[in-house]
């Protein structure tokens, strides 16, 4: 398969993203449940299937990649895939390598993922209120995640905070998370609330910025 993907308005496929997990070790309340059930091990693709899935992909034209989740920084062995698709960034095949996370695990992992080739990460963080961090990730820690985010950047990674706009909770924190970035020279999205799966019945308009 190395035909180039080609839409019905005859636009170039050139980007893919790739959920290698949808676990995570976080419980974001607009994302799961505190008890969530996920699938089988069995039931996903293994790094090796990846590695051919994402290589087909690159042959037939997408020249970007980003690895999602769930955390994609919990599957374990994850780097292997990393370390794997340096070889399409070093032929030219593929532009870029990037992945969205939510920080927890990037204090591990910086380094390894920039000698594999990632210049680039998207990190989750919606608030910088160490009480409201706990009470919406459920299991998270804001310290953990500040430190994986000092260590991207410390490992020479471009970071991008991505914020869930959530009425009520962070409204009140637009200013401060913009100057925040800014004085890192970090670029900030602000995006809508998208609930995973079956995480109750609460109405999702009221959180509406």
């Amino acid at each position: 398969m190395t035909a180039p993907l080609i839409d019905p308005f005859q636009r170039a496929i050139s980007y893919l993203r790739v959920s290698v997990t949808d676990r995570c070790d976080f419980r974001c309340v607009y994302c799961m449940s505190e008890n969530m059930t996920f699938l089988p091990k069995r039931e996903l693709l293994t790094l090796e299937e990846l590695d051919r899935l994402c290589s087909t992909f690159v042959r037939m034209g997408v020249q970007k990649l980003r690895i999602t989740g769930g955390e994609p920084l919990v599957r374990k062995g994850i780097m292997t895939f990393f370390d794997a698709m340096t070889r399409h960034l070093e032929s030219g095949a593929l532009k870029e390598l990037t992945l969205t996370t939510n920080g927890s695990q990037m204090e591990r992992f910086a380094g390894d993922l920039y000698a594999a080739g990632v210049r680039r990460v998207n990190i989750s963080l919606d608030t910088l209120d160490d009480q409201k961090f706990a009470d919406i990730t459920r299991w998270g820690r804001l310290p953990q995640v500040l430190k994986g985010i000092d260590a991207a950047q410390n490992a020479g990674l471009r970071v991008k905070i991505n914020t869930v706009a959530l009425k009520g909770f962070n409204e009140d924190e637009l200013f401060t998370l913009t100057e925040w970035c800014a004085s890192r020279d970090m670029d900030l999205t602000f995006i809508e609330v998208m609930p995973m799966g079956d995480i109750g019945n609460e109405d999702r308009l009221g959180q509406y910025w």
